[in-house]
């Protein structure tokens, strides 16, 4: 039996990038008591920053430092009332709230790093991540385009997808953090097929009866058999939806996104496959990104995440909203609950 089952699952939460948004959404999430009766949270991160964030948000939680990820990560998480943190102890006492610095964005990489090994070592049963800012990984000296390529290197994964969710929405993408021309290069039958056979894993997961999946053209009106576009449709989409078909599985397309997303929103589907990032991104973030959850698909270990970034603007006031990290720490407790049996 792996630890953190005996109880509830035990999930790891990357405080994130440390002048961002990161702790005082962790603070507050953690503040909602009944979490610990669905799950054992641990922090990896700074004690002392999120002591601080504690204050801007007026939490009384108490902050427990752990110096290793042994010391006493056993009944870690067990007490409501108390946030038990990993602590790494790499953040400055006077780093400044809402400002770019190479050594939150390195030690955001090392939060990051530590959630993996315990998740790899099966010492927790997923990772929750706050957000990180990418040009202050870069600048930490962490070149990847974000949390997705980072915990694929992490874990040796070839190929992973990002998957965002939101109330009547479930979104998996073909191609993320690369430009527009270099997504449709990109695509290709092979990728778009393991694409849509993870998210079909996933639907599985989730025990979600029907498992209808739609899936998005490339050009609009999905090339409208070859009025728009170079045949993208016909080359590179068409190919998989057929091959998925076969597998016996519910997948239609290439439809037009405007008036699949509308139709996924509103019942007909129970998952999109976007091509590109903004394609996927736009429809789920309209919904509001408090409730939005990104999740990464294809990993040997459970992750998720809140679907927001550092918000710098708003950073050390209080003020950020944790709807979407409890979302994402719900939906981590749910796939850990779900891949334990």
């Amino acid at each position: 039996m792996r630890l953190g089952q005996i109880h509830s699952p035990r999930i790891a939460i990357t405080m994130g990038d440390a002048t961002g948004v990161g702790p005082e959404v962790v603070m507050k999430s953690l503040g909602h008591r009944e979490l610990y009766a669905q799950c054992r949270p641990i922090v990896i991160g700074d004690a002392e920053r999120l002591r601080a964030a504690g204050r801007l948000v007026g939490s009384d939680l108490l902050v427990r430092a752990l110096t290793n990820t042994n010391d006493g990560l056993e009944h870690a998480g067990e007490q409501p009332g108390t946030v038990d943190c990993i602590d790494l102890a790499l953040i400055p006492r006077d780093l400044p709230w809402g400002q770019l610095s190479p050594v939150a964005g390195d030690a955001a990489f090392r939060f990051i790093k530590v959630a993996t090994e315990l998740a790899m070592d099966r010492k927790v049963d997923a990772i929750c991540t706050a957000p990180i800012n990418k040009e202050a990984l870069h600048a930490g000296g962490h070149i990847f385009p974000g949390h997705t390529e980072l915990l694929a290197a992490l874990t040796g994964t070839p190929e992973v997808s990002m998957m965002l969710t939101a109330p009547n929405l479930r979104v998996i993408h073909v191609t993320t953090h690369i430009g527009l021309l270099d997504a449709i290069a990109r695509i290709e039958p092979g990728l778009v097929e393991r694409t849509i056979a993870r998210g079909h894993e996933v639907l599985v997961k989730a025990r979600i009866p029907r498992r209808k999946i739609g899936v998005c053209g490339i050009n609009p009106h999905a090339g409208e058999h070859g009025l728009f576009g170079h045949g993208e449709e016909e080359s590179k989409i068409i190919p998989a939806v057929d091959a998925c078909r076969a597998r016996g599985w519910d997948v239609e397309g290439p439809l037009p996104a405007d008036t699949l997303f509308y139709r996924a929103g509103r019942g007909d589907f129970d998952m999109v496959v976007a091509m590109y990032h903004d394609q996927g991104h736009g429809p789920v973030k309209v919904l509001g990104l408090e409730a939005g959850v990104n999740i990464t698909v294809g990993l040997p270990v459970i992750r998720t995440s809140v679907d927001h970034g550092t918000a710098f603007d708003i950073a050390g006031t209080g003020k950020a909203d944790e709807r979407s990290m409890l979302e994402a720490l719900r939906q981590a407790i749910a796939l850990a609950d779900r891949g334990s049996q």
